[in-house]
């Protein structure tokens, strides 16, 4: 079987390479796929990304991975990549782009097009929505050509796919299930994987409670598999986010010692180190293989269990199968249980149903009725001030305007959240996203209007969402506010935490002036820790899947004091200890947690 393991100098380079902002080039020298007739090249595919970055964040809502251009106001080095046209003669060209923040004035995404060196005169991203706009066609003399995206404006703009036909009335389709199917048909790709992979355990998800778990079960001596859709471990603790890990170790700590952050700042370039630390643990694990920069795209199940998951990796297109008795979800978002058919749910529960609204904000604990509404996703961000008296300017952002009004900020910690009634944090994470950089350029710009503030530069923007809540899976046991709040002992304990229950809820919605700031709601405990058990950490129908993190079987409410990173790694520790008893006694989480349960909490400590 082939490894897909980096070796150590490879995986410390490639978190170098992440610091410093650049990404490692795709494996291939000439781009894209041919017919006689046409030439289709997705921009993740691209050889060199100059400074635009690879977001992959959305690819199971789009259906693709794109480049972004993410100069936090100053145009980032070109993308490019080589290609190879099918044959000389005239082609029509389309370029797959978006509009993220159309109104009247000047779309601030802009970004053209470069072909063997001609500049063609067409401004993209100029169109709401995702979509093609034509360009103007070209003469192809010499069939290798160089192909460049020129970013206009370091503000976000975004291109997925390049196309160019010979037939003039082609138009690429604009839905996103049919462009899907019809770009695997213009590059002749099949569904198929090209490659399978065995393992005793399949992990998705490596994040903190995803290393954790895979740490905990490779420890037992079994093969695991870590997929992982970008290039960097931590999830929200990595250097591409950067929230510091909360809560306690437990009795986890040998293991989440290994993964954690220090207590940095919010949006602090210590996470770097951390990055490193991580990286160096998780490379030396025995058995363990990771499989970086592979986003989950399909489950195939038998029955009521999980046969393998597909994983694709955007920049070359390899789309791999892994097959195991076992698998554990850490992606957040509830991504494996959802494709497998696991049971879920999503928002707000009525107050009636497991009785958690109480004090003077009870109706924000638990409303009358249920609803869509969850905590919301973060985009941190931090200036820095120039000692040396050197003054910068920014750009002046008239389509922040609607979302900041006068609002002025220089920096940006947990607070800057955004959620909404009608924002899905799942369906509509690219909105999500960019409803926060508007508020956060718009403050920035706000701010830099002022003198005192002529010194200050942006130094950091991250362009992936740090989520809370999304989907949350259901086990055999759903954790609610009232197991915490009473600190409720169960006998399968497997996981301990002490710190209060908070929930975040929009600013605006308790009567302050802006929308992507947020407020903590807490409630206290009973006594002074809480606990939680092994049957919340695996579906109640699907046999062999365990979940860990905050797709944790749990309420709205019962979310709120778990979620944090530190307490997502006990519960991944728990179920990789328990992955690999699955394998030791050949049988399912469930039957682990039902007779062999001393065994399970005795790795765990508690016995």
């Amino acid at each position: 079987m082939r490894s897909s393991k980096l070796n150590r100098r490879q995986f410390l380079g490639a978190v170098s390479s992440l610091s410093a902002g650049v990404f490692a080039p795709a494996a291939h020298a000439i781009s894209g796929t041919r017919n006689k007739n046409h030439l289709l090249i997705e921009t993740a595919h691209f050889d060199n990304k100059g400074g635009w970055k690879l977001d992959t964040q959305f690819h199971n809502i789009l259906g693709f991975s794109y480049l972004l251009a993410h100069g936090m106001g100053e145009p980032v080095n070109d993308a490019r990549t080589k290609v190879r046209f099918p044959d000389k003669g005239k082609y029509h060209v389309w370029v797959h782009a978006k509009d993220w923040c159309p109104g009247d004035w000047e779309s601030p995404g802009r970004f053209q097009l470069m072909v063997d060196g001609e500049l063609l005169p067409e401004e993209f991203g100029t169109q709401a929505g995702w979509g093609w706009q034509k360009a103007s066609p070209i003469e192809v003399e010499d069939t290798d050509v160089m192909i460049r995206l020129k970013d206009l404006t370091g503000f976000e703009g975004r291109c997925g796919a390049i196309y160019f036909t010979k037939e003039a009335s082609e138009i690429p389709p604009a839905d996103l299930k049919e462009l899907t199917a019809w770009k695997l048909e213009k590059q002749g790709m099949s569904t198929k994987p090209s490659e399978v992979e065995y393992f005793d355990t399949v992990i998705v998800g490596g994040g903190i409670s995803g290393c954790a778990a895979a740490l905990a079960a490779s420890s037992q001596g079994i093969k695991v598999a870590l997929i992982h859709a970008r290039p960097v471990l931590g999830g929200n603790a990595s250097s591409e986010i950067r929230v510091h890990t909360e809560g306690i170790h437990g009795k986890a700590a040998d293991f989440l010692e290994q993964i954690d952050t220090r207590h940095w700042p919010n949006g602090s370039p210590g996470a770097h180190e951390d990055d490193r630390k991580r990286h160096e643990a998780m490379e030396s694990a025995e058995g363990l293989e990771l499989y970086l920069n592979h986003t989950l795209i399909a489950a195939k199940t038998k029955g009521d269990k999980i046969e393998s998951v597909d994983a694709v990796d955007p920049e070359t297109g390899t789309r791999r199968r892994f097959v195991s008795p076992v698998f554990i979800d850490c992606t957040g978002d509830g991504w494996l249980g959802y494709m497998a058919g696991a049971e879920f749910s999503y928002g707000r529960e009525s107050k009636h149903k497991y009785g958690e609204a109480w004090d003077q904000h009870g109706e924000l604990w638990s409303p009358e009725k249920p609803d869509g509404r969850v905590m919301g996703s973060s985009v941190l961000w931090r200036s820095f001030e120039n000692t040396a008296k050197k003054t910068f300017k920014f750009p002046d952002v008239p389509w922040a305007k609607p979302v900041v009004g006068s609002y002025a900020a220089t920096n940006g910690e947990w607070q800057w959240e955004y959620s909404a009634p009608d924002k899905h944090q799942i369906h509509d994470a690219e909105e999500i996203r960019d409803h926060m950089f508007r508020a956060i350029y718009g403050c920035f710009s706000n701010a830099k209007k002022r003198p005192e503030n002529a010194r200050y530069y942006l130094q950091f923007v991250a362009y992936n969402a740090g989520k809370r809540e999304s989907r949350r899976l259901i086990g055999d046991h759903v954790y609610t506010m009232r197991d915490a709040a009473d600190s409720v002992e169960f006998e399968d304990t497997v996981v301990t935490e002490k710190r209060k229950i908070d929930v975040h809820y929009q600013e605006k919605l308790l009567g302050k002036e802006v929308d992507f700031l947020s407020e903590a709601l807490f409630h206290s405990i009973k006594n002074t820790f809480y606990y939680i058990p092994f049957r919340s950490l695996y579906s109640k129908n699907v046999s062999n899947l365990m979940m860990a993190g905050r797709c944790f079987s749990c309420s709205h409410i019962g979310l709120g004091g778990p979620r944090v990173m530190n307490t997502c790694g006990q519960m991944g520790v728990a179920t990789g200890f328990a992955a690999a008893l699955c394998s030791k006694h050949e049988t399912t989480p469930r039957s682990v947690g039902k007779k062999h349960l001393a065994e399970l909490r005795k790795l765990c400590g508690y016995a």
